[in-house]
């Protein structure tokens, strides 16, 4: 994947997902508790990625890093956290669990083409336990949740801009 290199340094954070899907709301959810309990520097975004698809394009290509949180079909155990990097990120956009993916795999690609992905991209996702109807997270994927905004949280320390806590 080609990316840009000389954008100024914003990063994205973006969650996705449907909340009317148990846990395929984990990004949402995960977006939803970061914003509630810290602070962010101002090159940091958090978006409620929902399930816009193509309308997401734009915060995509203005980004010179982005990190996604979504549910996962790794093929793994429910619950079961997952880190991808760059190239990774399209394989796992591959194997479609939801709507909102298929319209993120273009996303993705469409930057691609343009020469506008952002120069660092990680997924920070679980493997789901139901995506069946209900607004809430199954106890399982609820039970990591607190561990996927840790990984966020520690790749914005990666990323040199650490959030800190709300008082």
């Amino acid at each position: 994947m080609e990316k840009k290199q000389d954008k100024e340094r914003k990063i994205i954070i973006m969650g996705l997902g449907n909340l009317l899907f148990t846990d395929e709301g984990l990004g949402v959810h995960a977006i939803r508790r970061m914003e509630a309990g810290y602070d962010f520097a101002p090159e940091v975004e958090l978006i409620d990625g929902g399930t816009l698809g193509l309308l997401l394009l734009d915060h995509l290509e203005e980004a010179s890093h982005f990190l996604c949180i979504d549910a996962v079909n790794a093929g793994k155990a429910p619950g079961t956290l997952v880190r991808l990097e760059k190239e990774q990120l399209p394989s796992y956009l591959g194997v479609k669990m939801s709507q909102h993916q298929m319209g993120f795999q273009e996303v993705l690609a469409l930057a691609n083409l343009r020469g506008t992905l952002p120069a660092e991209m990680v997924l920070i996702g679980v493997q789901p336990e139901s995506l069946e109807w209900g607004t809430e997270l199954s106890p399982t994927v609820a039970a990591v949740l607190p561990g996927v905004i840790e990984a966020a949280l520690e790749q914005l320390v990666h990323w040199g801009l650490p959030a800190t806590p709300k008082p």
